[in-house]
């Protein structure tokens, strides 16, 4: 929890790092405002400064001091956007023209900033300026200056600005942190404790929802779903595990039936014969059940890779003939209806085995005498491939089961594994594409979308 381990709190170093940057870009904006509004009149003034004071020396050093006197009255009369100071000092120290009150002492440097006080209006003011300050021949000091005391406020107001505004960004930031990460930390602590339940082997545990359809719901949907994936999956695997217990124990039993008689077939060749020809065709059944198992659960963990192209058009026509002389030894008919041009990314074998175990299945299923259609046509966004027939069909309810794996249905009259439709389902999967059973009334409909 976050109150036992702050700082390895990701959300709050975030915090903590965006209030850096905060800070840090509320400095610039002040920097920025205090050059434009504060550093930059300073500059101009002092500039002013400068041109006057240098034109006031000017008349000194020509005329002498009763003209320099003079000018700097003059300058005091004359209406200005800022108030104008001016300080002439004897040798001896006596004052011989001032508008202030009182002035800085030497100090060596020529540019000050200084509070004054003035007795212009009657009663003393205080007022920030610029003063300039120089020695001129003869042992004279002047000091001339402008008011500035509308940018001595600003720059209160800026820095004023800039300790009010860090000290409660920091504080409003750090409180906001530690509250999201509070309340980040009890989202992902719900996701922890789903985790350890499975961990601990309940794959029934799950992620509680916010409800607020946030990036954490999405998270915690997307983890649900994975969850029920898995617990599917473990479920399924615990299915296949007994289902081939099932199945593996009659085709063990006859094989042991058939080696057992072999044993006691003696010298009678044509038993011995028999027996052996029975005992292959067992091991054989069981060899082609362990093939089919392998190659599903290659299909459903192998990577899905984006195949070659594939020819649909004439992989569907080689479908047909491949099963169209097993369909009339038992006088069913092929309805075909396969547009040309049919092009799907794949594996070529592997749809050719989906096709394949889909009209061999439709076969079993389809009376004597039945038919069994296959389409193929092209939709907006790919290809749809179609297999029917007029059998018995499947219930609804079985739909679903019929893809697993050793599943038979009730009413199935055949002696297969029940892996034809798995394999078919694991392909579709691995293609992306989608597989559908519905009702043909009579008979079943299987529909497989290929997306391009």
């Amino acid at each position: 929890m976050i109150w036992r381990a702050p700082l390895r709190s990701l959300t709050l170093r975030l915090t903590l790092v965006y209030m850096a940057l905060f800070c840090a870009s509320v400095g610039i904006m002040l920097a920025v405002t205090y050059v434009g509004g504060v550093w930059r009149p300073l500059r101009q003034v002092e500039a002013q400064v400068t041109s006057e004071s240098d034109a006031l020396v000017a008349i000194y050093r020509a005329q002498g001091r009763d003209p320099l006197i003079r000018a700097l009255e003059h300058r005091s009369a004359t209406a200005h956007s800022r108030m104008r100071y001016h300080v002439l000092i004897a040798p001896g120290g006596a004052v011989v023209a001032s508008n202030l009150v009182d002035w800085p002492k030497v100090t060596g440097r020529e540019w000050l900033r200084y509070e004054f006080g003035t007795y212009a209006t009657g009663t003393e003011e205080e007022h920030e300026a610029v003063v300039r300050d120089l020695a001129l021949p003869g042992g004279y000091r002047l000091l001339v200056g402008l008011d500035t005391e509308d940018l001595d406020e600003r720059e209160d107001l800026i820095f004023e600005a800039l300790s009010w505004g860090a000290g409660m960004s920091l504080a409003l930031g750090l409180l906001g942190g530690l509250v999201m990460t509070f309340a980040v930390s009890q989202r992902l602590d719900r996701i922890n404790r789903a985790a350890r339940a499975v961990i601990a082997g309940d794959l029934s545990g799950r992620v509680a929802l916010h409800g607020s359809g946030d990036d954490f719901d999405q998270l915690s949907a997307t983890l649900n779903e994975m969850l029920a994936r898995i617990e599917g999956l473990v479920a399924s695997i615990s299915r296949v595990s007994d289902n081939i217990a099932h199945e593996l124990r009659t085709p063990l039993t006859r094989l042991r039936a058939e080696l057992e008689e072999l044993a006691d077939a003696g010298d009678d060749h044509e038993e011995v014969k028999a027996r052996t020809g029975a005992a292959l065709e067992e091991a054989a059944r069981l060899q082609s059940m362990f093939e089919a198992l392998l190659r599903i659960a290659r299909l459903q963990s192998g990577p899905r890779e984006k195949g070659a192209r594939v020819d649909l058009s004439a992989l569907l026509e080689d479908a047909v003939e491949l099963h169209r002389p097993a369909a009339e030894d038992r006088g069913q008919g092929f309805i075909t209806r396969i547009a040309p041009d049919l092009v799907i990314d794949g594996d070529r074998d592997l749809v050719f085995q989906m096709v394949s175990n889909l009209l061999d299945n439709a076969m079993k299923f389809a009376p004597e005498g039945g038919v069994v259609c296959l389409d193929g046509q092209p939709t907006p966004d790919g290809v749809l491939v179609t297999v029917v027939d007029n059998g018995p069909g499947v219930p609804e309810a079985e739909r679903s089961r019929v893809l697993e794996r050793f599943y038979r249905s009730a009413g199935s009259r055949t002696e297969g594994f029940g892996l034809g439709l798995s394999l078919v389902a694991a392909a579709a999967e691995r293609h992306h594409a989608e597989l559908r059973l519905e009702d043909a009334a009579p008979g079943l409909r299987v529909v497989i979308r290929f997306r391009t």
